[in-house]
């Protein structure tokens, strides 16, 4: 398990097995780099497949500061610069995909070939002009503070709506394992800031190739998310996962592979 010390001292962890087109998958709020598991072996065996865990997640540093996501879009620019990577592919889940987003609005479309966003919407709130948002202001201070006084058992109950299907008793200790892993003040900073970015105002400025994968079922993100993407940024174009609801690379693990492989291709 390799790890990388950024300028700010703030270790990252990583997996990066293969050769070729570097792949990087970056995970969704409180969650980690073995979420894609089933991703890591399919895509090193013609690609450069590389997971990350943010600063505060998984395996990396628990520092108490930089939780926004333009923080991590800073060392996910001072990573891929570590690496000397070059035309990489972006592979953002969830909260990933804010991730990528601000990336591409500091550092620009360059050194990017493309982007995989899986569901995601522009912004998570609902704005008084974005009805489609997933959190309105009392939920949202529901979660944190469900976060902060009854974390274990929210969590339970937060997994279960990522996913189509009930969740088996060893999938969820696993993953409770994981999202429990930030600090509660880390987990409760961070998911304030991706409830509240938007990125609406950046997307015209957007030109690579961009893969939306989208599970149908409406748990936690509409379909409406991915049709507004779909929209709003040039050049991409929308999968939708009919068995699948917030994980489609966990729950139609193989074709998400093969659609984002294929993708990868085309580029």
């Amino acid at each position: 398990m390799p790890k990388i010390e950024l300028e700010t001292s703030v270790e990252l962890y990583y997996d990066d097995h293969g050769e070729g087109t570097p792949v990087i998958f970056i995970h969704g709020v409180w969650m980690s780099r073995k979420f894609f598991k089933d991703q890591l072996p399919f895509f090193s065996k013609e690609h450069r497949a590389i997971t990350i865990d943010l600063r505060g997640h998984g395996d990396s540093a628990l520092v108490t500061e930089g939780h926004t996501i333009s923080t991590y879009a800073k060392d996910l620019q001072a990573f891929i610069t570590k690496l000397d990577l070059k035309d990489v592919v972006l592979v953002g889940w969830s909260m990933g995909a804010f991730v990528i987003w601000e990336y591409l609005q500091q550092v620009g479309e360059a050194n990017v070939k493309g982007t995989v966003i899986v569901d995601e919407l522009a912004s998570d709130f609902k704005w008084p002009d974005f009805p489609i948002g997933a959190f309105d202001l009392p939920t949202l201070t529901h979660f944190m503070r469900e976060v902060q006084d009854n974390r274990v058992d929210f969590l339970r109950g937060f997994i279960p709506l990522m996913f189509k299907e009930d969740v088996a008793p060893e999938e969820m200790e696993w993953m409770l394992e994981e999202t429990m892993k930030p600090m509660t003040g880390v987990a409760s900073a961070i998911l304030f800031d991706q409830s509240v970015v938007d990125y609406r105002s950046t997307f015209p400025s957007l030109s690579k190739p961009t893969l939306l994968c989208f599970g149908k079922v409406e748990k936690l993100i509409p379909v409406a998310a991915g049709e507004h993407l779909k929209e709003a940024i040039a050049n991409s174009e929308l999968v939708l996962f009919e068995e699948s609801c917030h994980c489609p690379f966990l729950e139609e693990t193989e074709r998400f592979n093969i659609e984002v492989s294929n993708f990868i291709k085309s580029l």
